[in-house]
C-alpha cells in the first residue's frame, strides 16, 4: 500500500493538512519496498500529459513533505474557493463491493466502464473517445492497475464528465506485480503483451465509436508519441530506471502501432 497524506501549500513548501479546513493537495510517497514509486508516477503522468494533452491529466508536481520527497497531486474535486465538487469513481457507480482484499475494483470490464459513460456523462461521445485514447496510453505505459477506482465522473457546469487522468504507473517495472491489464477487454483479461492495435480497433467499435473516430484517435496518438519519445540521459546504464522505463514503453508502442 502506498502512503498518502492530505497536504496544504505554504510558499513553495507542503505541510500536512489540519483536521479542519481545506486540503487541496494529496501527497503520495515511496513505500519501504518500492523506492521508485514517486519517480515512476511523475514520469508516467508527464508522458501521459505530453500525449493526451496537459488538460486531460491531473495537475501534479514533486515536493517535499516532512523531509520526504512526494508526488503532490492537486485535487480536481475542489473549487479554488475550497468547496467540494461531486465526484464518483466507477466502483461506487457500479456498486462493486470492496471485499476483504479490495478486489471489487477489478471485477469489471472496460466495456462496462464505457456503458457507465453512456448512461451518465453529459457528453458521452466525447468521453468515450477520451476513454479510448486513455486506454491506449495506459497500454503503452504498461499501466496494469487501471481499475474501476481509477476512473471517475466529475461534476462540472454542464453535468457529469470523465475526470482528468490520475493514478498512472508503469507497473511492468515491478516483478512482484502481474502483467494483466487492469480490467477485462473484449471478454477476457489480457496480458499487456496481448494488447495491439487490432484489439483496440475492435474495442473502439464495440463501445460505439465510429471507425473513422477510432482511426483518427490512433493516428493522433501515434503522432504525439513520435513527437514525444522518452529520452534516456547520457550515461544512464541499460539497467537504470529511465532506461528500463523507456524500453517498456518502446516495446508496448511497437505492438500497439505496428503497421
Amino acid at each position: 500500500m502506498q502512503k498518502k497524506l492530505l497536504v496544504v501549500k505554504s510558499g513553495d513548501d507542503f505541510f500536512p493538512a489540519g483536521r479542519d479546513g481545506p486540503a487541496p493537495f494529496i501527497a503520495k510517497f515511496n513505500s519501504e519496498s518500492e523506492t521508485t514509486l514517486v519517480r515512476n508516477e511523475f514520469r508516467s503522468l508527464t508522458w501521459a500529459a505530453s500525449i493526451l494533452g496537459a488538460q486531460e491529466v491531473t495537475s501534479f508536481r514533486l515536493g517535499q513533505v516532512e523531509n520526504e520527497i512526494a508526488l503532490v497531486v492537486e485535487r480536481f474535486d475542489r473549487t479554488p474557493e475550497g468547496s467540494k465538487l461531486r465526484l464518483e469513481d466507477f466502483a461506487q457507480i457500479l456498486a462493486k463491493p470492496r471485499g476483504a482484499k479490495y478486489d471489487g475494483k477489478y471485477a469489471s470490464s472496460y466495456e462496462e466502464v464505457a456503458e457507465v459513460i453512456k448512461r451518465h456523462s453529459s457528453r458521452p461521445i466525447i468521453d468515450l473517445d477520451k476513454l479510448f485514447r486513455r486506454l491506449i496510453v495506459f497500454a503503452a505505459l504498461a499501466n496494469c492497475d487501471a481499475h474501476l477506482k481509477n476512473f471517475s465522473l466529475l461534476e462540472d457546469k454542464d453535468g457529469l464528465r470523465l475526470s482528468p487522468v490520475y493514478d498512472v504507473l508503469n507497473t511492468a517495472l515491478y516483478e512482484n506485480l502481474d502483467r494483466n491489464f487492469g480490467l477485462s477487454l473484449l471478454g477476457k483479461v489480457r496480458n499487456i503483451e496481448e494488447l495491439n492495435g487490432a484489439l483496440f480497433r475492435q474495442f473502439g467499435v464495440a463501445i460505439g465509436l465510429q471507425e473513422r473516430a477510432v482511426e483518427l484517435a490512433l493516428r493522433d496518438l501515434k503522432k504525439q508519441i513520435d513527437k514525444n519519445p522518452i529520452k534516456v540521459p547520457d550515461g544512464e546504464p541499460p539497467d537504470g530506471f529511465i532506461s528500463r522505463f523507456a524500453e517498456v514503453v518502446r516495446n508496448q508502442c511497437l505492438r500497439l502501432f505496428e503497421e
